[in-house]
């Protein structure tokens, strides 16, 4: 075993054994970008709900991380990225079962401190001197799509840092270590007044397709199957549009 499948291994074990189910009980493992925290885990309790004796477990984190934990082995039944570019790393590896389907959108805003003291009205702001700047590392869906934004803007971003995922983001604005953050529009609705949110027309360029897929090798397939019908369903639909998503 390499060195790298061994710290994998050992950094998923909490995940694993916290996903043990009671007996008699069925679980599913739902590996989700960062960006449906909050909407996945409402999805989850409702399929729950429809599905009595299922337990859904969420691995949450940024799509490039998950992509690869699945690529070495991670033990997963479904997986919803933030971009369809990660997600063909994983049909193109063969380990979905069948086709991804996307279920939403999402586009880019800039998160201020409430009453935008530093006065932000588009992307060109970001680049004022002294303004303390964070956005998503390229690799992950969230930077990606800042680099296109900023390309169609014709403005050279200079973050002081890049996050792996867009919560990390959000979570600078939110303590004041950073003065602006490119987010999702998802990610102010759900921080609830935390933060505010700057629209940029730019963001059109930019927009996030997010699909999921049933993995192969899922302990559960059927079940699998389901739950990715079930994110694209009416039940689904509600609970992504209320949290800002837009349609597929």
């Amino acid at each position: 075993m390499s060195a790298a499948l061994a710290a994998l291994v050992l950094s998923t074990a909490p995940l694993l054994a916290g996903c043990t189910p009671p007996s008699g009980e069925r679980s599913l493992t739902v590996f989700a970008a960062a960006s449906l925290r909050q909407s996945f885990t409402e999805i989850g309790e409702a399929f729950e709900a429809a599905h009595p004796g299922v337990r859904v477990a969420l691995n949450v984190a940024g799509s490039s991380d998950l992509a690869a934990q699945i690529a070495q082995g991670a033990p997963a039944d479904v997986f919803a990225s933030a971009d369809t570019t990660t997600m063909d790393r994983v049909t193109g590896a063969g380990l979905a079962d069948g086709d991804a389907a996307v279920f939403a959108t999402n586009v880019l805003t800039i998160a201020v401190a409430p009453g935008n003291p530093d006065g932000i009205t588009g992307l060109a702001d970001l680049s004022l001197p002294g303004l303390r700047l964070v956005q998503c590392a390229p690799q992950v869906p969230c930077g990606s799509a800042a680099q296109a934004a900023a390309a169609r803007a014709g403005v050279d971003l200079a973050p002081v840092s890049e996050e792996p995922t867009v919560t990390d983001v959000l979570g600078k604005v939110i303590s004041g270590e950073a003065d602006a953050g490119l987010v999702y529009v998802t990610d102010v609705r759900g921080a609830g007044g935390a933060v505010e949110g700057v629209a940029f027309p730019e963001s059109a360029a930019a927009v996030n397709r997010y699909p999921i897929a049933a993995l192969r090798g899922a302990r559960e397939p059927e079940l699998a199957r389901e739950f990715a019908a079930f994110v694209a369903g009416a039940e689904a639909r509600k609970v992504l549009e209320d949290a800002g998503f837009g349609a597929p």
